[in-house]
């Protein structure tokens, strides 16, 4: 068969109704860039420092960033 969107929507629907743990990565992630706007807010918004605000926006809220060897240090 041959996969179709509505077919996937429906099955990644099925597998999330069927555990407690499923992580909705739209929510996640509007998480994740919330708190790295406030980061940047709160330093005035200087340029440059968009990446490290991301990623530790991402470690507070997850405990690890994702990428971890993109060079920039996450404190």
């Amino acid at each position: 068969m041959t996969a179709t969107v509505k077919n996937v929507k429906d099955e990644v629907s099925s597998d999330a109704k069927e555990s407690d743990n499923a992580i909705n990565f739209t929510d996640h992630d509007a998480k994740i860039a919330e708190n790295a706007y406030y980061k940047a807010e709160s330093r005035g918004f200087e340029p440059g420092r968009e990446l490290d605000d991301l990623l530790e926006a991402e470690q507070e809220l997850t405990g690890s960033a994702r990428f971890h060897g993109a060079g920039a240090k996450v404190s």
